[in-house]
């Protein structure tokens, strides 16, 4: 199995493994709004303690190579997390990627950075050939996100994910992928 490096940079940020001592910042800068976790597969965390549980898994992954990898993203020199993005490496040469962002840095291209650098990195690899995501048909821009990443729409997978902060139903989610 691939183990992606713990730590990257890009032109514009800085991406490390969490630990649970960052729960309060993560919390803080975009674990907690209910606009931020709107589309994805959690609701809005209400206590810091539940998110420092789930970052001290995310750095146990790390410790046991489990396939999934979680990185916290900063502006290059400095610390405060401003966003996430993980991937998972899928049997059949697959790796799947999502990703959030602190309100505040939506519309700066922060996302498609991170992104374009992960998957570059996975379709290096021996053995993957599809990196892919996914996101809410009603949120565009993490489909521009991926886009701008390189991958290309493929289609509409229906009633494919769950959103909690909309509700219990599966909802429609657009997929990109980029292949080698």
């Amino acid at each position: 199995m691939h183990k992606p490096p713990a730590t990257f940079v890009t032109a514009r940020l800085a991406a490390r493994p969490p630990s649970a001592d960052d729960a309060p910042a993560v919390f803080a800068a975009y674990a907690s709004d209910a606009e931020v976790t709107r589309y994805l597969a959690w609701p809005p965390y209400t206590r810091v303690e539940p998110l420092a549980g789930f970052l001290r898994d995310c750095a146990a992954n790390w410790e046991n190579s489990s396939g999934h990898f979680v990185w916290l993203l900063s502006l290059k020199g400095t610390t405060a997390p401003i966003g996430t993005i993980g991937l998972k490496l899928e049997p059949g040469g697959k790796t799947m990627f999502g990703y959030a962002l602190a309100k505040r840095c939506w519309g700066h291209g922060f996302a498609a950075e991170a992104l374009k650098h992960l998957v570059d990195w996975s379709l290096a690899q021996p053995g993957i050939f599809r990196a892919y995501a996914y996101c809410d048909v009603e949120n565009p821009a993490s489909a521009r996100v991926m886009e701008k990443a390189g991958m290309v729409r493929e289609g509409i997978l229906r009633r494919w994910h769950v959103a909690p902060t909309i509700g219990p139903e599966p909802r429609d989610c657009l997929v990109c992928a980029r292949v080698r």
